[in-house]
């Protein structure tokens, strides 16, 4: 007897196809790739800011002590424009719009925090100064009104010295305002739009 040869027939393939291509679907769905590089964006800069502000602290500590003139001048520091339509509400006069990164040691200039790192007597925790993974670019958010909003982080120095506060918004919908990880009404600050960190989250600009 001849040997018959068994296939697919095309219903069976299509049958088949139709199922890894809802298969796929749902898993795009339920991972939502976008998000999570939101979300991967968003631990850096809990990361950075966290970082900064060790930073800081440890400057008060060694340097501000015997040196308070080592403080800043009074201000808004920030790495990219704030303005009332696209950028967070009420930092429409930041007085320093750059992304240097230095940390003002003999071979770089001063970073977008206008502090030397290298005063520390034990050298700067910093190699350079951190700025936004998306910084400039309209995908931020806030609370209320503020969507699409330029990502960046921003210092705040106040006149008394080692007084500050470090903020920046937050991209995706787990970390940001009403999100199951929300991070910005939740941090005792100002702002719920904001995160914030520092050693005063109270104020809004110079004082």
């Amino acid at each position: 007897m001849p040997i018959t040869k068994k296939g697919f027939t095309l219903i069976e393939l299509l049958v088949v196809i139709a199922i890894l291509a809802v298969l796929a679907v749902a898993v795009v769905l339920v991972l939502n790739p976008a998000e999570l590089l939101k979300q991967g964006r968003d631990s850096t800069r809990l990361s950075d800011m966290a970082t900064l502000n060790s930073a800081l602290s440890l400057y008060y500590t060694d340097v501000l002590g015997a040196n308070t003139s080592a403080w800043p001048s009074a201000g808004n520091y920030c790495t990219v424009a704030a303005s009332s339509t696209g950028g967070w509400a009420g930092w429409s006069t930041c007085a320093n719009v750059a992304t240097t990164t230095g940390v003002n040691s003999t071979s770089q200039t001063v970073g977008w925090i206008p502090i030397n790192f290298s005063l520390i007597s034990s050298g700067s925790p910093l190699t350079k100064e951190p700025v936004d993974p998306n910084n400039n670019t309209a995908s931020c958010r806030g609370s209320g009104s503020i969507t699409n909003a330029s990502c960046g982080y921003a210092f705040i120095a106040s006149s008394t010295a080692g007084t500050y506060k470090l903020e920046t918004l937050m991209e995706s919908a787990k970390f940001s305002y009403g999100g199951s990880s929300d991070v910005t009404s939740k941090d005792s600050g100002e702002s719920t739009s904001t995160y914030e960190i520092g050693s005063n989250l109270m104020f809004t600009g110079t004082y």
